[in-house]
């Protein structure tokens, strides 16, 4: 419940704006600014409680407090490293960034490659901080984690070994920024060992915001060139890298001065006049250090010779700095793999480039309610979130030359680095895209069924389910309206994702939830004369000489009742179940029943009990979980997937089964809060006002 609580709080701070680049959440609810100023006032510096000088920060394996590697550690600061440290040092350039006994490569390079562009360096890494004005021992950095961004606070206690850094360093060992950088995304994933082994991309997300494509170049596709030309005029951030196949290859260099398991940066894509035909170019960066490509198209090469002065100048010639021009061919044969991180609109300050529009939306997967399984699962698949997404316009410059849509959808699945120290593994996810049939377009108010998803292919698919942080697709349709159906491969796998869609040109995205509704329709009025004379001798005998019939009485003719049918299952009505039944149906405050009331139960047994054999599917005397929608629908009661994971919690077995007893509970106590509700509602606004004693009288009633 207190989990519940939780969650429904950060989803009312998330709509207040909290979690966006402007209001970032402060990790841990530490607040870099209130704990520096404690920190000057006593005079002490900042030691982080949230991220002690222990071994256990440093991991939980190789480098886990009972590991012979970390035995001879020493957390220091700075100033007792060097007699003149220096947070940045004219600067952050990649010189910055040395790799120390982490195998953390791929957030280097990223961190390299914010080193580029110095606007993006300084979200991340706030300005003004520094080891002289107003030194305290604390520092602060900003990473944009599965939908918002953070502000982790750490203090300058650095592991080292023999007096040097342990980890990230600078090449002069007096510049401390990327080894504070380091320490804090450490923290945030909740130790340094947890940071060895990923993938660029991840960095770069985790740095700008961004959604991350991959292409694996042998597998180019046919207008990857006009792809990256438009990702760069976007303000995207392109890497490459040649794969390695053991680690006996990293760091080699090929014959053409290529380094092999580097990363470098794609800094320009363009086409050339060359002998009377166009050549499309690639502009490459080594963030590392001077060593270039050395074929076709290099520095100093034979084929500049035959490009006009003014191609030239336009294409800005580089000099020997490690950022060199190659064709496009040589560049899909030499490079293994192309990432692409597509950047927000907020993350682009420039007007000379174009913005991508960007959707997102947070969901979860849970067993028995939403985890549906893909579309190899057709009993469940349509359980899963649902959104939908609304396509108009058209490319105004489509890169294949016919019109459609483009847009990017990226599903991510929450916190894979800490179920990597806690020893789990990482869901298989992915999605299928379908087109919302004519008669529901318009409309995010629906839950597609079955009877939608189950009778048409889908559209579109991510190009595979997988278990990575991420899967991210590019696509174009035709102008309409599709849903997009994130879910695990596997059905029955607990699992929290953020769902991002990029779209060129603007488009109308939402959730596709039912409207939370209730159609209540009031027994008509009946006197004791229309009650069945044999109704009535029933009730006389159940209720004894006061004419009511108690909670406690109406358990046990529920029970006997329920014990002599053999078309379902049930554990036995509870005394809770039958106290809500007496309170929901008792007019008078009697805390009993009186027999037209008791008729009233009864008519609405009846009507339960058909309702459940309705959706008894398999005629096991049970009802599944996942069919818990529909028979509450029938019921009169429409139920988002929020409200409906809450009534699987509270009334589903351990094999998510609902039998009868539990089923009646549920609809009773949902007329109830309905009703409870509509009487304490404002003026229709959706909305109820308690204080902390009306509060507890209706949580505990």
């Amino acid at each position: 419940m207190t989990s519940t609580a939780d969650r429904l709080a950060h989803q009312q701070k998330r709509e207040q704006g909290i979690g966006t680049k402007q209001h970032a959440v402060k990790f841990a609810r530490q607040d870099y600014e209130s704990l520096k100023q404690q920190c000057v006032e006593s005079g002490r510096l900042f030691e982080d409680p949230c991220f002690p000088a222990e071994r256990k920060s440093l991991g939980y394996d190789k480098l886990g407090p009972y590991s012979s590697t970390t035995r001879d550690v020493v957390w220091m600061r700075p100033s007792e490293l060097c007699s003149n440290p220096k947070f940045i040092d004219d600067g952050a350039t990649r010189t910055d960034i040395c790799q120390g006994a982490l195998g953390d490569c791929w957030l280097l390079a990223a961190i390299a490659s914010l080193t580029l562009d110095q606007r993006i360096l300084a979200r991340v890494v706030p300005p003004g901080q520094s080891f002289t004005d107003g030194y305290a021992g604390i520092f602060h950095f900003q990473f944009w984690q599965f939908g918002e961004w953070l502000d982790v606070v750490v203090d300058d206690r650095l592991p080292t070994r023999d007096e040097k850094l342990l980890f990230v360093h600078s090449a002069e060992g007096s510049e401390f920024w990327s080894a504070l950088l380091e320490k804090a995304y450490a923290k945030v994933n909740g130790c340094y060992e947890a940071l060895a082994g990923g993938n660029t991309i991840e960095g770069f997300e985790d740095f700008t915001g961004g959604i991350a494509e991959v292409y694996e170049l042998e597998k180019a596709p046919e207008k990857l060139f006009n792809i990256m030309k438009r990702a760069l005029k976007l303000g995207s951030m392109l890497g490459c890298s040649i794969d390695i196949t053991s680690a006996y290859e990293t760091e080699a260099v090929t014959a053409r001065k290529l380094v092999k398991g580097h990363a470098y940066s794609v800094t320009g894509a363009e086409e050339v006049h060359f002998q009377g035909r166009l050549v499309q170019l690639v502009r490459v960066r080594n963030p590392w250090g001077k060593v270039e490509w050395t074929g076709p198209w290099s520095d100093g090469s034979s084929e500049w010779d035959d490009v006009s002065r003014e191609e030239k100048s336009k294409l800005n010639h580089v000099a020997e700095d490690g950022e060199f021009w190659m064709s496009y061919s040589d560049f899909i044969r030499q490079f293994s793999k192309l990432e692409i991180c597509n950047l927000t609109p907020d993350t682009i300050m420039s007007d000379d480039v174009g913005h991508w529009n960007q959707y997102q939306f947070e969901g979860m997967w849970r067993v028995g309610s939403t985890a549906g399984g893909c579309r190899n699962n057709p009993a469940t698949f349509s359980s899963n979130p649902q959104f939908v997404v609304r396509l108009e316009d058209v490319d105004d410059d489509p890169l294949d030359g016919e019109d459609g849509c483009t847009f990017l959808v990226g599903l991510m699945q929450k916190d894979g680095r800490q179920k990597k120290w806690l020893d789990r593994n990482l869901a298989t996810i992915g999605y299928a895209i379908y087109e919302v049939p004519d008669e529901l377009k318009g409309r995010s108010n629906v839950h597609l069924g079955p009877d939608v998803l189950l009778r048409q292919r889908a559209v579109a698919m991510c190009s595979t389910f997988i278990d990575t942080r991420e899967v991210c697709d590019r696509f174009k349709l035709p102008p309409g309206e599709y849903a997009i159906i994130p879910s695990t491969f596997k059905p029955h796998k607990n699992g929290s994702f953020i769902l991002r869609v990029f779209s060129e040109k603007q488009a109308a995205t939402s959730a596709l939830e039912e409207d939370i509704d209730a159609e209540i329709k009031e027994e008509e009025e009946v006197s004791e004369s229309d009650v069945d004379p044999h109704f009535k001798h029933l009730f006389k005998h159940i209720a004894g000489n006061d004419s009511e019939v108690s909670a406690f009485e109406l358990v046990k003719v529920l029970n006997n009742v329920v014990s002599h049918r053999s078309d379902v299952r049930t554990d036995g009505f509870s005394l809770e179940t039958g106290r809500l039944i007496v309170s929901l149906l008792d007019k008078d405050e009697s805390a009993k029943l009186g027999l037209l009331e008791f008729h009233l139960l009864w008519s609405k047994i009846q009507k339960y009990l058909e309702i459940f054999k309705n959706h008894d599917s398999d005629n096991s005397g049970t009802m599944s979980s996942h069919e818990m929608r529909g028979a509450a629908t029938e019921a009169g009661f429409h139920v988002n997937s929020p409200v409906l994971q809450a009534i699987v919690s509270r009334y589903a077995d351990a094999q998510y089964a609902i039998d009868f007893d539990s089923f009646v509970g549920c609809l009773i106590k949902l007329e109830m809060l309905f009703k409870m509700f509509k009487a304490l509602e404002k003026a229709d606004s959706g909305k109820m006002e308690l204080d902390m004693q009306q509060w507890l009288c209706l949580a505990i009633y």
